[in-house]
């Protein structure tokens, strides 16, 4: 009985919407003149808040109703919509409010305020625009790449009115290397083009910004060694420097013969890209050529640093380096030749 009294009801409501709302809305009755029937300006709304539809009421007033295209959502007082983000906010002779809270973009489009009264039915509509605030939506992952590589980086973004993508490179930062488009190319990329870039989207509502993190592998390189001099009995340091992607494994070779850490008084101590070969209590035997190779995947690199003692003269990549005894022994003679005069 329950559900038989309420389809009643339905029915009876459907049909008082009949003679307000003929097919085809919006409705002209003869001899109604274009002024009761208003357009009002477009309403402009955010995605996720809140939008308030309004109409004017009139004393004469019979029926009402708010309808979304070819749905009713409110007749009256009476709720249509299933939506329970519609809700009346007031309904009397002077105004008929409803709002449609966090909105989306299916709510995007023309409502109709539709009232009947005495004289003849009359509507006033208005565009609803839904604007949404740029999304990244496909972002390429952070890349590892071989020095001298095709690299491209791909932004793609939703948004609404359409974002406007920018790709830059920021840290360190390149001004040079940037793209006002979804895709950023780099032709046989270098080490120097390693880095964070950045893509933005941007609209009139809001920028998103997300980073891709590009690695450059490159073979070592090493810097030119030093030759060093050494007394007997003295702790002395041979440095190695090497520059690579990834790190370089750095080895230390007396003349053909590895040298291993710990071994014949030698230390070796690596910090990154820096490698100390350390002698304690250097002697005669520690004296001679030494050979720093660095290594890594895509290549290696060597130099070779002399470690010379007193009575030596060294003309190496530092240089001649002449000791202490022999600028001794000129000095004397030097001294001699001015006696004679």
């Amino acid at each position: 009985m329950l559900l038989c009294g309420c389809w009643r009801r339905c029915v009876a409501m459907s049909f008082r919407l009949l003679f307000l709302l003929p097919a085809g809305l919006p409705v002209h009755s003869q001899g109604e003149s274009q002024s009761d029937n208003k357009q009002m300006d477009n309403i402009t709304v955010r995605q996720g808040e809140t939008v308030f539809l309004s109409c004017s009421q009139g004393d004469s007033v019979t029926r009402t109703a708010w309808l979304n295209r070819s749905s009713i959502l409110y007749a009256g007082e009476d709720k249509w919509s299933v939506d329970p983000r519609v809700s009346l906010v007031g309904l009397n002779q002077d105004e008929f409010t409803i709002k449609i809270e966090d909105v989306d973009l299916m709510d995007e489009g023309q409502y109709i305020c539709a009232v009947q009264t005495l004289s003849r039915p009359r509507t006033t509509s208005v565009h609803v625009i839904v604007q949404v605030p740029p999304k990244i939506v496909n972002l390429s992952k952070d890349l590892l790449v071989n020095e001298g590589s095709n690299v491209t980086l791909m932004c793609l973004a939703n948004g609404k009115p359409e974002p406007v993508i920018m790709w830059r490179m920021l840290s360190p930062s390149d001004d040079s290397l940037s793209s006002d488009t979804e895709v950023l190319e780099i032709p046989f990329i270098t080490r120097q083009r390693a880095g964070t870039y950045e893509c933005s989207a941007a609209n009139d509502i809001a920028v998103d910004v997300q980073m891709v993190e590009l690695t450059v592998n490159y073979p070592p390189s090493v810097s030119e060694g030093r030759d060093v001099g050494m007394t007997l009995g003295q702790r002395g340091v041979l440095l190695c420097e090497a520059d690579a992607v990834p790190q370089a494994d750095i080895e230390w070779y007396r003349d053909d013969r590895r040298i291993f850490n710990d071994l014949d008084g030698i230390e070796i101590q690596d910090a990154g890209a820096i490698s100390k070969l350390t002698f304690f209590n250097v002697s005669e035997t520690d004296y001679g050529n030494y050979t720093c190779v660095a290594i890594n995947k895509l290549g290696s690199a060597n130099t070779s640093i002399v470690l010379y003692g007193p009575g030596a003269v060294q003309d190496g990549n530092s240089g001649t380096s002449t000791v202490f005894t022999s600028t001794y022994l000129l000095l004397i003679l030097l001294l001699q030749l001015l006696l004679k005069f």
